[in-house]
């Protein structure tokens, strides 16, 4: 009642302009907390807090106001310093201190606030092994879903009856994703490891770009990646949708009589996941070996240094664009040909174009050679999904970190001198860091243009 009482008295004076908006304030509260004695008794402390206020004035009358009016000297130091202040906030623009603050407040630093957040509102997210609980889940129909691929590598179109009395993995991945890439060593070691044993993998590839739609653009990635279970194209999204999922990479466990038993998102827990296989093989019949599967990931497919990880999965295309900086704080230009200049400093976590490029909803496009993109990143590895032009000419890059050549911190796309071409629509390693993980600048120079950038991603 108090705080209600206080809270009256603190906006009496507002009753008359702003009646709506408080007391529909105060209705809102009241309603969710259900209709009782008690918000009634809440609405009446608040109605006589404004009500005090009010009489409080009246009487006061003459002498209240006089002294009001007598006081209204400070005004003017009062917009003094206000306009101070925006004078201020004008320099610290111009100098980019606003970008600078903004950016220690926002990304890597909050991401464990935001991740935890996103954890109380879905807890199957990332990083979990669940068995499954929904009854809506045990079903053998889950499975015929899988009717929605709209092509198939490294094996005709699989049904339900082909899998029957099999324990199925499937996959969701996409080929850019550098997540997905990390897991792959694992899947691949329980494919080979189990497979003679009736279990079966899955991978269901969902796009999050147009070009992963391509057929063509698939079938190198799987071979590429020495992937020789079957995959699934999924470019309507249709098997994605069926099974609820909303994350790369997911796996669901499906057990002899068609049920999801157990699913699990995000890198990591391979030893968990490798023991459902066992338990579901063991409750068909089958004799599994014991231990687990020994994966030494290369190349892309090591494991991150996420103890190093300060910076984001940071998009170039304007729809989920963040952090970009400019000279002239002007900000990326939609679906228009525009030539950028990088600022004099980047803050950690920032990024900025140089030289003439049009940026669309999920990718930016280098209209004339040469073009520049320029990183402030903190993290072992940095990859960026990259696509070379129109007519698939291939595009020649330097990288340079800090200034100077990379040496021995070039990723595998990327000799040490920081040479490489973008020749295929796919995920670059262009950093892989040898020395102290620190604060790093890299900038990338495109030497022909065309060039297509869709992200950045690091590990």
């Amino acid at each position: 009642m108090g705080q209600s009482f206080i809270l009256g008295i603190a906006t009496g004076l507002l009753w008359a302009p702003c009646a709506g908006p408080i007391l529909g304030l105060v209705l809102t509260a009241a309603a969710i907390n259900g209709a009782s004695a008690h918000t009634s008794f809440l609405l009446f402390a608040y109605a006589l807090g404004a009500a005090t206020s009010l009489a409080v004035a009246l009487l006061a009358g003459g002498r209240l106001f006089a002294r009001l009016k007598r006081s209204l000297g400070a005004e003017v130091w009062i917009r003094r310093g206000l306009g101070a202040a925006v004078l201020l906030g004008v320099c610290a623009i111009a100098l980019g201190a606003d970008r600078g603050v903004l950016t220690r407040i926002s990304l890597s630093n909050t991401a464990p606030i935001e991740q935890s957040l996103i954890d109380s509102l879905h807890p199957h997210g990332p990083g979990t092994v669940e068995a499954a609980s929904d009854p809506a889940n045990f079903t053998p129909k889950i499975l015929q879903h899988l009717s929605g691929a709209t092509a198939w590598v490294n094996s005709p179109a699989l049904t339900p009856n082909d899998l029957k009395g099999k324990v199925v993995l499937v996959d969701f991945w996409t080929y850019s994703c550098i997540n997905c890439l990390r897991t792959l060593p694992y899947i691949r070691a329980w494919y080979s490891k189990y497979k003679d044993d009736g279990f079966v993998v899955i991978g269901v590839h969902t796009p999050e770009f147009p070009f992963e739609k391509e057929l063509s653009n698939v079938q190198r990635a799987v071979h590429d990646l020495k992937i020789t279970y079957p995959v699934a194209l999924d470019s309507d999204y249709k098997i994605w949708k069926a099974f609820d999922n909303e994350y790369w990479p997911a796996d669901y466990l499906i057990d002899s009589t068609g049920r999801i038993r157990s699913h699990h998102f995000g890198e990591g827990d391979y030893q968990k996941t490798e023991q459902e296989i066992q338990k579901l093989l063991k409750e068909r019949g089958d004799a599994v070996s014991a231990g687990y599967v020994q994966v030494d990931g290369k190349g892309v497919e090591e494991a991150p240094d996420m103890a190093q990880v300060e910076s984001p999965e940071t998009y170039i295309g304007y729809n989920r664009a963040r952090n970009f900086a400019e000279a002239g704080f002007l900000g990326l230009r939609h679906d228009q040909a525009h030539t950028y200049s990088a600022p004099k400093h980047l803050e950690l976590n920032q990024w900025a174009l140089t030289g003439n490029w049009t940026d669309k909803a999920q990718v930016a496009t280098l209209n004339k050679a040469p073009g520049r993109i320029d990183f402030a990143f903190h993290a072992r590895d940095l990859h960026i999904v990259l696509g070379p032009g129109a007519d698939g000419s291939p595009v020649r890059f330097r990288v340079f970190l800090d200034g100077q050549a990379p040496g021995a911190n070039h990723g595998v796309d990327v000799n040490a001198q920081g040479y490489g071409a973008v020749t295929d629509q796919r995920l670059y390693q262009i950093i892989r860091q040898t020395d102290t993980i620190k604060n790093r600048m890299l900038s990338i120079q495109f030497l022909d243009p065309g060039v297509h950038v869709y992200s950045f991603t690091f590990g």
